[in-house]
């Protein structure tokens, strides 16, 4: 620690280090900044035998993973399910994003489970897995970032259903005149006709327009051209990828247990660094 002597922080142990890149590149670091309990199916719906799915589109690095919810009567509302399903139904059916064999039956669109939808971080220097095991410490390189939130997409469809059915509903009301008038009683007087206001003279104007630098101007309207672009061709091409499944394995499971003794390195090869202190300093960026 800074401002500490030396000897009122001794070095307790040195460690081996061990370098690994048997998974690679499939370490990924996942981020939930929304998750306020362990990712886990809730007990709830654990009974009812469901569990935590997955899938993911490659090309465009997105992952998601969807959760049940607790559906306890104390904490779930079983209407407004009803009501937010049919928007996520309805979400999912205009994005294509489910196939037809995955879709739920139009009797039972409960909101049933939260989706947890991937944004990629971008990474600044390498980041590593790090474990400390027996007195050695393991490393692996982890090869993407990916930070999780819920996925609301379908309120945007609900408030869209909603917005159509008050603006049909002030139709009707603008569209019904009231009762027909009584034959008994005079017709009501004409309204009186709005004075017209003589229109002032006319002017003369003068404009004038200053020419710009017709190839600067059009550099940068290329440029913003480009750029928009290829912005909507990244998002056209992650509409048309499909996704892809996966399995869901928690840190209980046998597959997950294979995988966090494969970051380990069994290797006992000495490794010899070939930098120097100038040139490894001169990579870092930022210095």
């Amino acid at each position: 620690m800074p401002g500490l002597e030396p000897a009122d922080d001794p070095v307790v142990a040195v460690l081996p280090i061990h370098l690994s890149t048997a998974l690679s590149p499939n370490i990924h670091l996942h981020q939930f900044p929304l998750l306020t309990r362990p990712l886990q199916v809730p007990p709830s719906a654990a009974q009812s035998g469901k569990k935590i799915r997955a899938r993911i589109k490659p090309k465009a690095a997105r992952l998601e993973v969807h959760v049940p919810v607790d559906t306890r009567p104390e904490v779930w509302n079983k209407d407004r399910a009803q009501e937010l399903g049919q928007a996520r139904a309805t979400d999912d059916a205009e994005k294509n994003s489910e196939s037809k064999k995955g879709r739920q039956s139009s009797t039972d669109q409960r909101l049933s489970e939260v989706r947890m939808r991937s944004e990629r971080i971008p990474e600044r220097g390498t980041y590593m897995l790090g474990i400390v095991r027996d007195g050695h410490l393991h490393l692996h390189p982890i090869s993407q970032t990916h930070q999780l939130r819920p996925t609301l997409t379908y309120m945007d469809t609900l408030n869209r259903k909603s917005r159509r059915t008050k603006t049909g509903a002030d139709d009707e009301s603008e569209s019904d005149e009231g009762p027909p008038p009584d034959p008994d009683e005079p017709n009501p007087s004409a309204a009186a006709k709005k004075e017209t206001k003589p229109a002032g003279e006319g002017r003369d104007v003068t404009v004038s327009i200053r020419k710009a630098d017709d190839k600067g101007a059009q550099s940068i309207t290329g440029g913003l051209t480009a750029a928009r672009r290829e912005m909507l061709h990244v998002l056209r091409v992650e509409e048309d990828e499909s996704w892809e499944g996966l399995e869901y394995c928690d840190e209980e499971t046998e597959q997950a247990q294979e995988a966090f003794e494969a970051v380990f390195s069994k290797s006992q090869e000495k490794l010899k660094c070939k930098s120097d202190f100038p040139s490894l300093f001169k990579h870092i960026q930022g210095l």
